[in-house]
């Protein structure tokens, strides 16, 4: 049976004046999986993402999208000071004014309880949240309207280890539950092996190897195994200015 593409990004080009970010960005991802893009700083992760979601216009190429219905995991989870919990996660419904709300309060509470938080949280600011109660809250909102794609910028950022592996675990949860289709930026290695059916490496602005976790260890491509090892030897060279 045909697995049905869901994303797909076809040559895509984007230049910020004589930078060139994206040089040929090719990726499919299928309905129902899951697929992380690793790289380091730079190498384009974030732009991409910007250009699926429609934030940056790519010089040339083809973006598809099989989907209106998308949910996002914003880097730092990006709640509203101004708003409590159950109005974030709620945010888009409100906005949209597609139900009132005492419906979108009782949706917001179950979307919390998804992510294992209580009733309680519904009413407070996010200033009064730590950083992984926020990242779960910022989890509730991109889930709310049971989206057939979801996007995760960088989702463990400025947690502890502890607390990256809850919130995977949550991600891995929410997303099978909801039959979504996943795609993830990120650097770290724990996330990616843990959310990714496939992971993708981008480098220069090319997706330069994509496989399974399994094969991401027997790989003999130098850039994915300096990455993966962390290592400062190798192929991959950061430039490192004194002052």
């Amino acid at each position: 049976m045909k697995k049905e593409i869901q994303i797909s990004m076809k040559d895509v080009h984007k230049s910020f004046g004589s930078h060139h970010v994206l040089n040929g960005v090719d990726l499919d991802v299928y309905k129902g999986e899951s697929v992380v893009i690793i790289g380091g700083s730079g190498t384009g992760k974030s732009v991409s993402l910007k250009c699926l979601l429609g934030l940056l216009t790519p010089d040339s190429g083809t973006i598809k999208m099989n989907t209106k219905n998308i949910g996002m995991l914003f880097q730092g989870a990006a709640l509203f000071d101004s708003l409590t919990v159950w109005e974030n996660v709620a945010f888009a419904l409100l906005q949209n004014r597609l139900i009132n709300r005492t419906e979108a309060k009782k949706l917001a509470i179950e979307k919390l309880a998804q992510v294992g938080l209580g009733k309680e949280v519904a009413d407070v600011y996010p200033a009064d949240l730590s950083g992984g109660m926020k990242k779960r809250v910022g989890l509730a909102r991109a889930i709310a309207t049971n989206p057939d794609v979801i996007f995760f910028d960088e989702p463990t950022t400025g947690l502890d280890p502890i607390m990256s592996d809850v919130i995977n675990n949550l991600i891995v949860d929410t997303v099978k539950k909801l039959g979504a289709t996943a795609l993830t930026i990120t650097h770290d290695m724990a996330s990616a092996r843990k959310i990714a059916d496939r992971i993708a490496m981008l480098y220069q602005g090319k997706i330069i190897w994509i496989g399974s976790v399994a094969e991401l260890d027997k790989t003999d491509n130098a850039f994915v195994r300096q990455f993966v090892a962390g290592s400062a030897n190798g192929p991959i060279k950061m430039e490192v200015k004194a002052n």
